[in-house]
């Protein structure tokens, strides 16, 4: 019993801290998904990464949240319908709600069935930027969470080095902890510039991050 009323304590704490969060209140106000929406924002304000005529690549997409930023960014006047300057292609292993002039598939990117799609569609093209809110259900036991976490991140790398021009850009997201030093150790070894970034609207109780890698190093 007092493991339900602790669980019922921690639900109703986190539904309080969801509710009165701004970025909540913001994303419902602008018509975003999410509020995952404003952590793309920054990192991509900061870093001056998505511009017009671009093909973006948002792996780990649903609800849609960072596709619908990127569909605004490369819209020429900031709108979410109508004209777009630039391609985006989204893939997730759950389902997403269509985002006008995204092309969405659905499926598990670890799957070479998927991987064939997609490149499919870039049709021979190389992706100007990649974004990855990709994350694996976490199960509390560290060293498996950062093993599942490692994986999504190499994957996001490996699609990159395969699939993205030298002179571009992948975000990814990760946690603190475990396995962490690895990750950007891996990511200076792979780009010229790497810039770790804990936006606003990540919650500041969350060891989660982003890691930003540009300019691809020449591989050996």
């Amino acid at each position: 019993m007092k493991i339900k009323t602790k669980s019922k304590k921690v639900n109703r704490a986190w539904l309080n801290d969801h509710v009165n969060d701004p970025y909540v209140k913001l994303a419902q106000k602008e018509g975003y998904r999410a509020r995952a929406a404003f952590k793309l924002k920054e990192i991509d304000e900061t870093l001056g990464l998505v511009k017009p005529g671009q093909l973006v690549v948002d792996l780990g997409s649903a609800p849609g949240a960072w596709s619908q930023y990127l569909r605004r960014k490369l819209s020429p006047r900031g709108a979410a319908a109508g004209e777009l300057n630039g391609t985006i292609l989204a893939l997730d292993i759950l389902p997403m709600d269509p985002v006008e002039g995204v092309q969405f598939l659905q499926g598990d990117f670890r799957q070479p069935e998927l991987l064939a799609r997609l490149e499919a569609l870039l049709a021979g093209r190389q992706a100007d930027v990649v974004v990855s809110d990709m994350a694996p259900n976490l199960s509390g036991v560290a060293s498996a969470d950062a093993a599942r976490v490692a994986e999504l991140v190499e994957l996001a790398l490996d699609f990159s080095l395969k699939h993205m021009k030298p002179q571009g850009a992948l975000v990814v997201k990760l946690f603190h902890g475990g396995g962490y030093s690895q990750l950007v150790k891996h990511f200076k070894e792979t780009f010229k510039v790497v810039k770790p970034i804990k936006p606003k609207a990540s919650r500041a109780k969350s060891s989660e991050t982003f890691l930003v890698g540009i300019g691809l190093q020449a591989q050996k």
